[in-house]
């Protein structure tokens, strides 16, 4: 069992929708790829630890200035991560393969000047996360399961569903755990290579969803990987219908968003603000998340009440 069914099924109607879009404004695409690459970072880097605010992730990238009180070692992962994203734009532009040498030169960039004799290298001591009970493979077992790895990322390149293929792949990069540091952020990024070239906008897992994403890993790692292509599957979601909501036509935006707080949309349904929400949170709702609120529509709202009448 795989991803749940009416997300895939938002997923590619909202992925036909944007492509419907093409070409993009340049003006609208650049304003949203400055947007994406700040909040990419800060949320990538936060999941790992970084303190960086995202204002503060902001101001290093855009005006180089120096935070008080942040250690170098945080400023140069915000620098660092957004290198590696303009490495990935190269690598989509060009239709370069995807393959273990591509990965070892994202972890490169993630590691550049904060531990180089680390970086773009596989490990060879032992690795644990705290509070994961997985064992993770020895390290003289990575250089042949990173090879199998490989065969795996060309096996399956040209599958169907192109989200399950892109989310099991950060999985597999995460279970292997073949570098000492910047596994996480690397196999986000690996993710997010894998559908840029499929014309998905890149999937950023947010600071507030740190917990229920390792738990989603967790999950993976004893076997059950269905929980976390679905949540992957609401993280393209959401940045689904932010693409379309900023690139569609001038005369649409000047109309609004139909997206609102779920708890001003649930007023006049059948349905409490808690219900709803979880409905958003199991991916049942069309819904996006901005920081800790969930946004739906009153049409996302009616057609749940629709398929809940045909059932």
């Amino acid at each position: 069992m795989g991803i749940d069914k009416k997300l895939y099924e938002r997923l590619i109607s909202k992925k036909k929708e944007l492509d419907k879009l093409r070409p993009f404004s340049k003006s609208a695409l650049s304003n949203l790829r400055e947007q994406i690459i700040i909040e990419w970072t800060y949320n990538s880097d936060a999941i790992e630890g970084n303190s960086l605010t995202l204002k503060e992730t902001k101001l290093v990238l855009e005006d180089g200035l120096t935070i008080s009180g942040k250690s170098l070692k945080e400023h140069l992962e915000t620098i660092n991560h957004k290198e590696a994203i303009e490495f990935i734009e190269k690598l989509v532009s060009k239709n370069s393969s995807i393959n273990c040498h591509a990965i070892k030169q994202i972890h490169s960039l993630i590691l550049s000047k904060i531990d180089d004799d680390e970086a773009g290298k596989y490990r060879n001591v032992k690795v644990f996360i705290s509070g994961s009970k997985h064992v993770f493979p020895e390290a003289m077992e990575v250089p042949a399961l990173m090879s199998d790895f490989n065969e795996w990322l060309k096996k399956n390149n040209r599958v169907e569903n192109i989200i399950e293929y892109a989310a099991e792949a950060h999985f597999k990069l995460v279970d292997i755990h073949p570098f000492v540091d910047g596994n996480g952020r690397t196999a986000r990024l690996l993710m997010n290579l894998i559908l840029m070239k499929h014309g998905i906008p890149p999937s950023v897992v947010l600071k507030v969803d740190r917990k229920k994403y390792y738990s989603c890993l967790e999950k993976a790692h004893k076997g059950n990987l269905v929980d976390f292509f679905n949540f992957i599957g609401r993280s393209i979601e959401r940045s689904l219908i932010m693409w379309l909501e900023m690139l569609k036509p001038a005369n649409k935006q000047k109309q609004g968003s139909k997206y609102r707080p779920i708890r001003e949309i649930y007023k006049g349904t059948p349905y409490s603000q808690e219900y709803l929400s979880l409905l958003a949170r199991r991916g049942k709702l069309e819904a996006v998340k901005y920081g800790r609120n969930w946004y739906t529509s009153k049409e996302a709202v009616k057609e749940y009440m629709k398929e809940q009448k045909r059932k």
